[in-house]
């Protein structure tokens, strides 16, 4: 499965899935330096940051992001 972070609410990760639920993960559970937008692979207990994912999803909010401010 896999879903990105929304955002940090005290110990847990506020993540939203493919099915546009919310999840709540526990931060200790996480891979060290994750931040919000990251794209996390959940695999039964193994978690893992798909950085490929993460900077194409990046990349594409920017590209928006720049069209808006065009004239």
């Amino acid at each position: 499965m896999k879903v990105i972070i929304d955002r940090f609410e005290g110990q847990y990760a506020v993540c939203e899935d493919e099915d546009l639920n919310m999840i709540n993960i526990e931060i200790d559970k996480l891979p060290q330096g994750v931040k919000e937008g990251d794209v996390l692979i959940i695999e039964g207990d193994n978690i893992k940051v798909d950085k490929e994912e993460t900077e194409s999803r990046r990349e594409r909010i920017r590209r928006l992001m720049e069209d808006l401010w065009e004239d």
